[in-house]
């Protein structure tokens, strides 16, 4: 058992670690259990997160990626869906009349004037 008031800490802060990498481990484990066509695209965020979070190494996530692709093909992005056609209109912003700022040219060089050889 830890006695002091730092070993403590990093007890419960371990705990609680070990506990969502736990309850992470076993959503990607679903996941790749019932993966299909339909939620390909979730199955991959949630592989991305477990290698991003260290829970699996960035190979393995790799590999796993490419067999989901070469088994389902890639996901098709999903579009935002639209609830009326007004919210599709974008608001007119105002334009700013901002003045151009003029491009510095680069460096120049001196001319540097030759020394008279002695």
């Amino acid at each position: 058992m830890p006695i002091t008031k730092s070993a403590k800490k990093s007890l419960r802060v371990s705990l609680t670690k070990k506990a969502q990498n736990q309850a992470n481990k076993i959503a990607l484990d679903k996941a790749l259990k019932a993966v299909n066509k339909e939620n390909v695209s979730k199955t991959i965020s949630l592989i991305d997160k477990a290698a991003k979070t260290g829970l699996i190494h960035k190979n393995k996530a790799g590999r796993m990626k490419s067999q989901l692709t070469k088994k389902f093909g890639t996901p098709a992005k999903e579009k935002p869906k639209v609830k009326d056609q007004k919210s599709k209109v974008e608001p007119k912003t105002a334009k700013t009349t901002t003045k151009a700022k003029p491009v510095k040219k680069a460096l120049e060089k001196k001319p540097v004037a030759k020394k008279a050889a002695k």
